[in-house]
């Protein structure tokens, strides 16, 4: 459950493909496809999640302010495919109510990341606190 602004030059940010990890809404954008809604959730769909690697684990750390751990899923795949996934649903609107501004970003997001040979699959433990997700997969 990191939104980071990705800097040119940033060790966040890379030109180099990175085969572990998959963005499921980059690929229908890049072959032109038009989503019905890829535009209203485009901000949330691209959240950041940062992976790192320390000796004992990977550790993934993915900032959704304004979402509970209930409407988060963290997931174990086929192929050693960790998912993460969620939504954010948009206030209800009561037909009194005039809306100035708009700014937050709602709809479904869906990051996963293909673990390497060491991850202990069946240990990955999950925990969000002040909007941060915290995923954290032992090695073996």
């Amino acid at each position: 459950m990191s939104l980071i602004p990705r800097i040119f030059g940033d060790r966040r940010s890379s030109s180099k493909f990175d085969p572990f990890s998959m963005d499921v809404f980059d690929s229908f954008r890049e072959l032109g496809f038009p989503g019905s809604n890829l535009g209203e959730t485009s901000a949330f769909a691209h959240t950041q999640v940062d992976w790192k690697e320390t000796p004992e684990a990977h550790v993934f750390k993915a900032d959704l302010p304004g979402l509970k751990k209930e409407e988060v899923k963290v997931e174990i795949e086929e192929d050693r495919v960790l998912q993460i996934s969620g939504e954010r649903n948009v206030e209800k609107e009561d037909k009194n109510d005039k809306w100035h501004r708009v700014e937050r970003s709602s709809g479904k997001f869906m990051r996963r990341f293909r673990l390497p040979e060491n991850a202990k699959m069946d240990q990955v433990k999950a925990s969000m606190e002040n909007g941060v997700l915290t995923v954290s997969v032992p090695k073996e």
